[in-house]
């Protein structure tokens, strides 16, 4: 298709998400098909993102708020991939031996996932407990759809997404249960969307759980937050943060230090950022 691999991950995760392949017509001067994504205003930074690394094969049309292409070969060679022939939308099984990217994963979830945050009051100790979840929104799809996608993410990311049942669409969606495999998938689309902070509300957690802390604060002003099961991203303690600007001063790399401190390379990462900004 004369896509690079991160184009062909990224494109395909974008048709299975908010993008669609318009239809040809009868009668229609179109000889080809075309991707289209609708977006609010809010997410346009996102979608800025996303067409960057496609070199002008979508662009933003601003009156109307969509990612655009035009009408391509290639669109129409994709089509039959993902809609059967009374134009429903299926998730395309055979493709998806090629998404094997993390960027498969980053924009599947930045276009149709959430992260979500269970909370539990303990208020004779004060204490109010955090559990993140990854949602995948993917209730359009037939659940064995789903199961074929969960198998394939375990296959190829190492990760385990559970089908849960919902109200709307064909009835599931695609979670996590374990806060291990919550922090598994962010380690693994950090790295993608860390240059996308319009998106770190859900892919950066150091930032959501500075979020979640202010709002909680202005809630419970005496109660304290505790992570489930999520040492690897406790607050840093002052001896921390004097160890990384240290093995920094050294010439140390992010990963030397996140091996020295036993935490992820994003972690630090984050944390090394935010000593920077510091005045």
């Amino acid at each position: 298709m004369y896509l690079t691999p991160i184009q062909q991950n990224i494109l395909i995760a974008s048709i299975i998400g908010d993008g669609e392949i318009t239809k040809i017509y009868p009668n229609s001067r179109r000889k080809n098909h075309s991707y289209r994504e609708h977006f609010g205003l809010d997410q346009q930074a996102y979608r800025k993102w996303k067409i960057s690394f496609f070199d002008g094969l979508l662009y933003i049309s601003e009156k109307s708020n969509c990612v655009r292409s035009a009408s391509l070969p290639l669109f129409t060679t994709l089509y039959p991939h993902f809609y059967d022939k009374k134009g429903i939308k299926h998730i395309p099984i055979h493709l998806l031996r090629y998404c094997t990217l993390p960027y498969f994963l980053a924009v599947l979830y930045m276009d149709d996932g959430s992260l979500c945050i269970s909370t539990t009051v303990n208020a004779r100790k004060k204490l109010i407990y955090l559990t993140p979840h990854i949602y995948l929104y993917l209730q359009c799809y037939p659940p064995k759809e789903l199961e074929q996608l969960q198998n394939h993410i375990l296959k190829f990311f190492n990760v385990i997404f559970r089908l849960s049942k919902r109200k709307d669409g064909q009835g599931m969606i695609l979670k996590t249960t374990s806060v291990k495999d919550t922090f598994l998938f962010l380690d693994l689309v950090s790295p993608i969307t860390f240059d996308c902070p319009s998106m770190y509300y859900k892919t950066n957690w150091n930032e959501r759980l500075q979020m979640e802390k202010e709002k909680w604060k202005r809630q419970q002003p005496d109660f304290n937050i505790v992570v489930s099961s999520a040492d690897r991203w406790k607050n840093y303690t002052d001896e921390e943060i004097q160890l990384i600007k240290k093995m920094k001063k050294n010439g140390a790399t992010i990963q030397e230090i996140a091996d020295a401190l036993q935490r992820s390379y994003w972690s630090v990462m984050y944390k090394w950022r935010e000593i920077n900004k510091r005045p």
